[in-house]
This record gives structure tokens, C-alpha cells and sequence, in this order.
């Protein structure tokens, strides 16, 4: 659970920079910049706590999230000519937080005691509402609302998730697995451009 917290922590860093990023393309202040940030990396788990009524929400209760959210911010700030490098690598940690906020929202939903089909959505809340805020206060139709395939793939996780659970894994390995599912066909979608097609009138 050491590593998991710790690929948490990652997680929140990268959703802060990936918020700072888009602030600073939509050329905000600083002080809109770190709010955007922050927003962006706790908004997900905010909504999760309130929705099953787990207050105060997880990130008022550990200063550390709070520590790398201004960390995630900072690095993006000083490191912001350098973008197209620090995109890529952002990306990576992106998607691996894509992967753990899934399976936090998972397991929260588990031990609240509700049904699979309500756990499956608070993972995806979990995962991508943070950046569906970023979004809208920037100004932007949410990445989740467009073609790039993004909540799909945790909606699909959490059906690979309990779908092994009924195996009676060990925890570690159907963390792991159900991970690496999200990861892995998160960066396949991306290299392959894989997208649903819009409906049209």
C-alpha cells in the first residue's frame, strides 16, 4: 500500500502541473494558475468523499497532497518554456494517475459497502472530474465530453477490476493488473488514435 500511496501522491502532482499548464495557455494570473492547479488534482476525490459522505474529504486530512499540489504548480511554472518536453513526461504521469485514482475511487466505493455498477462510477469521478473542472473554468468542452477516449477507459478498468475480484486475486496483484489494463490502453489510444465518433444531427 506504500507504493500506492506514493503513485497517489505522483498522480496528484501530474494533474496539478497538467492544470497549471492549461491555465498558463489560457494565459491566467499566477494566482489563477495555482487555483486551477489545485482544482484540477483534488476535484475528483472532493466529489468522491462528499458523494459517500466521507468528510472531511481525504486531502483536508493529509498535508502531503497539499504540499505536492504546490510542487506540481511551481515545476510547471519554472519549467514552462520547456512544455513539449515537459508535456510528454506529464503525460506519462497522467495516465499512471489515471490508473490509481480509478482504483482509489474503486476501493472507497467498496468499503462505503456499495453495489460494483456505483463503484465503477465513483472510479471514474474519482479519475477524470478534476479535469472536467479544469476544463470548464478555462473555458473548454471537457476532454472526457470530446472524441480523445478518456472516461471509457476507466469505466472498462472497473469492469476488469471486479471481474478478477470474483478470481479472489490477492489485492496487490488485482491492483496491479487492473493498473496496468487503464495505463496500457490509455497510451495505445493515444499512439493509435483510437476515439469514439461524435453523434451528429
Amino acid at each position: 500500500m506504500q507504493v500506492f500511496y506514493l503513485l497517489d501522491i505522483i498522480g496528484t502532482m501530474a494533474f496539478a502541473m497538467s492544470g497549471a499548464l492549461t491555465a498558463m495557455d489560457k494565459k491566467l494570473d499566477p494566482f489563477g494558475v495555482f487555483i486551477i492547479a489545485f482544482v484540477t488534482a483534488v476535484g475528483g476525490g472532493t466529489l468522491r468523499d462528499t458523494l459517500i459522505g466521507r468528510t472531511p474529504v481525504g486531502w483536508m486530512l493529509d498535508l502531503n497532497y497539499v504540499y505536492c499540489i504546490c510542487t506540481g504548480f511551481l515545476l510547471a511554472v519554472v519549467f514552462r518554456k520547456r512544455l513539449d518536453a515537459l508535456r510528454k513526461s506529464l503525460f506519462l504521469f497522467d495516465t499512471i494517475g489515471l490508473g490509481v485514482f480509478t482504483l482509489i475511487g474503486l476501493e472507497k466505493g467498496i468499503n462505503t459497502g456499495l453495489h460494483p455498477i456505483i463503484c465503477i462510477a465513483i472510479g471514474t469521478m474519482t479519475a477524470c472530474f478534476g479535469g472536467v473542472i479544469r476544463d470548464i473554468l478555462c473555458n473548454e468542452i471537457p476532454v472526457i465530453f470530446r472524441r480523445q477516449i478518456y472516461a471509457t477507459i476507466c469505466i472498462f478498468g472497473g469492469i476488469v477490476f471486479f471481474t478478477l475480484r470474483q478470481l479472489r486475486l490477492e489485492d496487490d496483484i488485482l491492483y496491479l493488473v487492473t493498473s496496468v489494463v487503464i495505463i496500457a490502453i490509455r497510451l495505445l489510444a493515444v499512439k493509435y488514435r483510437w476515439s469514439l465518433a461524435p453523434l451528429e444531427k
